[in-house]
């Protein structure tokens, strides 16, 4: 199984802020603006928040609320209206679709996503961030592969409670391609009962914090030792520079690229990185 830490959702290139985190812990990934995309913030739910009174709020301009959305990826059943047969799905395209593609992604795979996450409180009827509280990269939501599609190949009528999302919508280009959830999630062949192959971390705990507690730079990570490289050709893409990496204990500092959208490691090769995914779920 390969696990692809994916970067999704508002930060101050795409969409001007963070997505907020509300004094109950609830996580509210904000998707990023799409002028392609025929979906408007104000008819989307984001953990039971309307997504366009969220972004008029926390960017102080009311118009935003009408802006158009790039919901992806679309994971929560809740965030507006489903046809039938809707599952969780991903689009992707350009050169992130190519290094997952270079890196064989597939059936099986897990994608966590993450983005930055700031607190925030309400003041005079409006929510803000809170001021002394940091940005931080959070891990908010999971899918794992069940089939992925090129969508120029795919049939007129196929997949049609998916023609709402907005990589069908628009110019996109020769590497636009779709992910579907599968039935079930496995970790490295291991059903986990009771959970979905596809869903989103409804509340903050410190265990999604990929960002280290003590630190203010969103991108200076901590994360459990068993993702520390053994070499540079098998550590974590985007990271196989060495000297990014430093032990502390049972875990290990990494210094995370700022670009980048898919982070991709073969957990084959770091056997304790299942474990730690596992526990992730248990403790949802």
């Amino acid at each position: 199984m390969k696990l692809i830490l994916s970067r999704k959702g508002f930060d101050s290139a795409a969409g001007g802020c963070p997505s907020p985190i509300l004094p109950d812990g609830r996580l509210c990934s904000l998707p990023i603006p799409d002028s392609q995309s025929r979906l408007h913030y104000r008819d989307l739910t984001v953990n039971g928040m309307n997504a366009g009174d969220l972004i008029a709020d926390l960017t102080r301009n009311p118009d935003r609320a009408n802006d158009t959305a790039h919901l992806d990826p679309d994971l929560d059943p809740a965030t507006r209206s489903r046809a039938k047969g809707w599952r969780g799905l991903l689009g992707q395209d350009g050169t992130a679709q190519s290094h997952l593609r270079n890196q064989s992604v597939d059936s099986g795979d897990l994608f966590l996503f993450f983005g930055l996450f700031r607190r925030v409180e309400p003041v005079d009827g409006c929510w803000r961030f809170i001021k002394s509280e940091p940005a931080r990269h959070v891990i908010w939501g999971w899918l794992q592969v069940g089939a992925v599609h090129s969508i120029a190949e795919l049939a007129h009528d196929a997949l049609p409670w998916a023609h709402y999302h907005p990589h069908f919508s628009g110019e996109r280009g020769k590497q636009n391609t779709l992910y579907t959830a599968s039935d079930a999630l496995r970790i490295n062949g291991t059903k986990l009962p009771g959970k979905n192959a596809y869903g989103t971390f409804g509340h903050y705990k410190s265990s999604l914090q990929l960002t280290a507690e003590e630190s203010n730079k969103p991108s200076d990570w901590r994360l459990p030792v068993g993702l520390f490289p053994t070499s540079s050709a098998t550590a974590m893409t985007y990271h196989q520079k060495l000297e990014r990496w430093k032990k502390e204990g049972k875990y290990c500092r990494l210094k995370a690229a700022a670009r980048g959208q898919e982070f991709v490691l073969d957990t084959n090769q770091y056997p304790d990185v299942a474990p730690w995914i596992a526990t992730l779920f248990n403790q949802n």
